[in-house]
Parts: C-alpha cells; sequence; structure tokens
C-alpha cells in the first residue's frame, strides 16, 4: 500500500503543476486582450504584460515564444466561442440562424475587453505585414462562405424569395454588425447592439422571406 502511494505522489504533483501552468496560460491571454485592445499589437510591450500577470517576461516566453505567437493565442481564444455559436450545430432556418446572430451580438456586449481588441487588431491589420493580417483574411472568408451558403440554402428550401443575392446581402449583415460593434465601443450606453441587430435582421428577413416574415419578438436582456 505505501509503494503504491509513493508510486502515486509524482502524478498527483504533475497534475497539481499543470493546474497552475493552465491558470497562467489563461492569465497570460486574458491581459494581453486588455492590452492588445488598449494599445494594439505594436505598442503592446510583452514586460508590460508579465508585468500586469506578476510574472516576469521569462516566464511569459515559457507559454509563449513571443508576441506574435501570443496574439494569434489570443484571437484563437477569443474566436473558439464565435465558432461553437455560428458553426456548432446546422441552423433550422435563416430565421434561427439570425437569432443566433442576435444572441451573439449579447454576449458580446459581455464581453467589452474582446470587443475593443477585435476592432484595433482589425484596423491594424489591413497592413499585410501585420502578423494577423492573413488570419482575418481567412476569418472573413470563412464566415462570409458560411453566411452565403446558409442564406442559398434557404433559397433551394424556398424559405427566402428566388432570386435572392445571397453573397450582397451576407456581406451586409457583416458589415452592419462590424459598425454596430465600433459604434458600441465608442458609446457603449447609447449603443444597443442586440437590439439594433435585431431590427436590422427583422427588415431585412421580411425584404427576402417567401412568406414575408421575419423574427420574432427580442428576447429579453438577462
Amino acid at each position: 500500500m505505501a509503494q503504491h502511494q509513493e508510486a502515486e505522489a509524482p502524478k498527483a504533483a504533475g497534475r497539481g503543476t499543470y493546474a497552475v501552468g493552465d491558470a497562467r496560460r489563461r492569465k497570460i491571454l486574458d491581459t494581453a486582450v486588455e492590452h492588445f485592445a488598449q494599445w494594439g499589437f505594436n505598442a503592446s510591450s510583452l514586460a508590460r504584460i508579465a508585468q500586469d500577470c506578476g510574472i516576469t517576461q521569462g516566464g511569459l516566453l515559457h507559454h509563449f515564444r513571443g508576441k506574435e505567437e501570443l496574439l494569434l493565442s489570443v484571437l484563437a481564444q477569443s474566436e473558439q466561442h464565435d465558432v461553437e455559436r455560428l458553426f456548432g450545430e446546422p441552423a433550422r432556418s435563416v430565421a434561427a440562424y439570425y437569432e443566433t446572430l442576435v444572441a451573439l451580438a449579447a454576449d458580446n456586449a459581455r464581453r467589452p475587453g474582446l470587443v475593443r481588441m477585435y476592432n484595433t487588431l482589425v484596423g491594424e491589420s489591413a497592413n499585410p505585414g501585420h502578423p494577423a493580417h492573413a488570419y482575418f483574411v481567412r476569418r472573413y472568408a470563412r464566415v462570409l462562405a458560411h453566411n452565403v451558403r446558409l442564406l442559398e440554402t434557404g433559397v433551394a428550401r424556398g424559405e427566402l424569395r428566388p432570386g435572392t443575392d445571397c453573397e450582397a446581402l451576407a456581406r451586409e449583415t457583416l458589415a452592419v454588425m462590424d459598425g454596430l460593434q465600433i459604434q458600441w465601443v465608442l458609446a457603449p450606453g447609447a449603443v444597443d447592439m442586440p437590439n439594433l441587430l435585431h431590427a436590422y435582421l427583422d427588415r431585412q428577413l421580411r425584404g427576402i422571406s417567401a412568406s414575408g416574415t421575419g423574427l420574432g419578438p427580442p428576447a429579453a436582456a438577462p
């Protein structure tokens, strides 16, 4: 019995070490979100991020090999929530998908740091030399293609009117969502992002649905 306990002790210690490492990694990522949101990528400093995490820059580099890897890890983490929302389950209808977009906007209103970071980095990454440039090009292409496919499916099954310009509508929807985010970041108290998006998508759907119906009433704020 004593031998068994001795054999198990290193494993328990190892699990504790991994838990501490995971917690520190999450702390670094969360702190980096705030720094990238406030200063962008170029003006952010690994030394300042490490200091705000209560560790040395060497300790930070134990988890991330450099600022570019940290940036891409932050983007991957922040996108995971959206991926699960938008791509996890096939949408039953265009209306159901639009309700998901409204719910995502409501979630974003509860994640101000991530939204500020996203808007800051999108602006910076217009420069092809920016480390996030390729990421945002791929992300927009992927989200656009997903929206186009969903609208085309709606046309094919008779939910939307024949001749609907699916690509133009998908681009317009992305533009409205991003535009509302920018306005919300600048004046969060004056912009009700979920309800404004709901109203826009409701008008859009009434214009393209075969039945002329839109979305249901907006969901009550939690």
